[in-house]
């Protein structure tokens, strides 16, 4: 089973809603933001991000669009576990399968 921490995909799109709020005002936990995402997301939630969870921000470019492509397919046949804990909790197919909780969760922000 993925350790995930407590870290769910509602948890994680509540955060960064606080996280991206804060960072448009203060302009230090911008910098902090950009240089060291997890600390930054510690001082939202000091709930550590599973070791395996890896983010960044990127500051807005005006009219540039960052997409995140999915994984590629694995080169074995089984399922690993993250996808087989995202087909039996019905996750979104149009999602990226799992392997992105957290920046999923950004699109509800923007």
């Amino acid at each position: 089973m993925v350790e995930t921490n407590g870290w769910t995909q509602d948890k994680a799109n509540e955060k960064l809603r606080e996280l991206a709020k804060r960072a448009q005002t203060d302009m230090e936990f911008r910098k902090l933001a950009l240089a060291d995402p997890v600390a930054a997301i510690a001082k939202i939630d000091p709930t550590p991000l599973p070791k395996w969870f890896k983010v960044r921000f990127v500051d807005n470019a005006g009219a540039t669009l960052t997409v995140v492509l999915p994984d590629p397919p694995s080169q074995s046949s089984e399922l690993s576990d993250a996808e087989l804990e995202q087909v039996a909790g019905g996750g979104d197919a149009n999602r990226c399968g799992g392997s992105c909780v957290v920046s999923c969760g950004i699109s509800a922000i923007v």
